[in-house]
């Protein structure tokens, strides 16, 4: 008679699900102080730090998974605004939008003294500025966009602007939504969208 396979099944759940609270526990944990340890993490996440250890065996380790769940997040997100089918002016504002929405959730990422490795797959500078600039392509050649740029010029700049503007909001000198709306307004004219949003002042 063959074993029964669910306490196999079940023990798998449980890890799984330490996993993602190990991960989602370093995600705010170190999103409010980069150098938070591993008895932080694991009391954030309720779990004792010999389970931390043995799904994760160093900080290291477990700051590369994090980063690693990151970039699969950003992607799923990107997924969603339909770069590849949405008017292109909708689906530029979409793409910034999902990149605040990103850095809400790794505020680690905008933390000019952590040392964030990249991850060893599917690493958002390797994946992002190529779909961005498809998505600027589509918009030049359906005459949304400006052509005298080429999109991958115009791909780089964009994003640029949003890095420019997460700093800003990082040092506190504009508002999350102000530096959003300053973004995308700038965005738009880069790509020579004509009359875009002005954004709002300071």
């Amino acid at each position: 008679m063959a074993d029964n396979p669910a306490p196999t099944r079940r023990r798998r759940s449980d890890a799984r699900r330490s996993i993602d609270a190990i991960l989602d526990a370093a995600r705010v944990v170190l999103g409010e102080r980069a150098d938070a340890g591993m008895e932080e993490i694991a009391a954030a996440a309720e779990v004792s730090r010999q389970t931390v250890y043995a799904h994760f065996p160093s900080r290291d380790a477990l700051f590369a998974a994090l980063i690693q769940a990151a970039a699969a997040e950003y992607a799923g997100l990107l997924d969603e605004v339909g770069l590849d089918t949405a008017p292109p002016v909708d689906a530029l504002a979409g793409f910034l939008d999902a990149g605040w929405r990103f850095l809400r959730r790794y505020p680690l990422l905008l933390d000019p003294t952590a040392q964030v490795p990249r991850p060893e797959r599917d690493d958002p500078h390797d994946v992002v500025p190529p779909r961005l600039e498809r998505l600027i392509r589509r918009g030049q050649r359906a005459g949304d966009f400006d052509r005298a740029l080429p999109a991958g010029w115009l791909s780089a700049a964009v994003i640029g602007l949003q890095h420019t503007a997460a700093a800003e909001v990082a040092a506190g000198r504009r508002t999350a939504r102000k530096a959003a709306s300053l973004c995308l307004a700038s965005s738009l004219r880069l790509c020579g969208v004509p009359h875009p949003p002005t954004g709002e002042s300071s």
